[in-house]
């Protein structure tokens, strides 16, 4: 039997460890093809590039999967692949693994998030991986048999239309994970303010700073989920349509 093809991108670059970990993962279940930021893109949401031109190049990486890097965001990528590298469209992509968590409401800002959310755009199954831990040494080894086992699953049994899988995976050893809960986005939100410095030129500049504030500690939520030492699994969809106030709203103006 042919071997799915399994497209792989992420947000943090495509020499991050937690991408090549994810490929490696991969390469064990498919046909691999990798096209990836050839730098950073963390935080940069659903953006694409439409005021200057891409390049990419192939680079050779270790293992038998094709690398590709984009001069692009994570969106950029799945589309570039999607009309420039692949032959064939491609059974299941794949996003991460991230260095941090992108639970509740970090869906919306994620680059690895919304290469998944493009994949399904598309009609594809997409699933983005993170691990709530931000340092570029973290141990990706103990979510291997997870993060495989899902894919699996999901390959075995497709997501409806529409549906991409958010996956975030506590910073725990092998032992202390729970298990799985499918779960919804947390009522969690960042409140923010700009740190005013002084540069040594006597200029004013700010730097984002602020802390995560989550409101909520619903059993079903994926924050308390992880908190509990489960990885979340929380299904995702690019209709952001408020359905259940249409008819409200149409009484009202219409």
């Amino acid at each position: 039997m042919e071997k799915p093809l399994i497209l792989v991108t992420n947000d943090d670059g495509i020499t991050a460890p937690g991408i090549r970990n994810l490929v490696k993962f991969m390469n064990e279940i498919g046909e691999v093809i990798v096209v990836a930021p050839n730098s950073p893109q963390s935080g940069k949401g659903h953006a694409i590039t439409i005021d200057s031109t891409l390049t990419f190049e192939e680079i050779n990486l270790e293992g038998p999967q094709k690398d590709y890097s984009l001069s692009g965001t994570p969106v950029d990528c799945v589309k570039f692949a999607l009309d420039k590298i692949l032959t064939r469209r491609p059974d299941l992509v794949v996003s991460g693994i991230n260095h941090g968590a992108n639970s509740s409401i970090n869906v919306i800002y994620s680059g690895t998030m919304s290469a998944a959310v493009e994949a399904g755009v598309e009609g594809l199954q997409a699933i983005g991986f993170s691990l709530l831990d931000f340092s570029w040494d973290a141990d990706f080894s103990h979510a291997k048999e997870h993060i495989q086992n899902i894919v699996k699953k999901v390959l075995e049994n497709p997501l409806p239309k529409g549906i991409v899988l958010n996956v975030n995976i506590p910073k725990l050893a092998k032992e202390e994970i729970k298990g799985l809960k499918v779960c919804r986005q947390a009522n969690a939100k960042w409140e923010e303010n700009f740190d005013e410095r002084i540069n040594p030129h006597g200029k004013k500049y700010f730097w984002l700073t602020g802390y995560f504030n989550n409101m909520d500690d619903g059993h079903d939520a994926d924050e308390t989920a992880l908190a509990d030492g489960y990885i979340s699994i929380v299904p995702v969809k690019f209709d952001m349509t408020a359905h259940e106030h249409l008819l409200h709203l149409r009484n009202i103006l219409e």
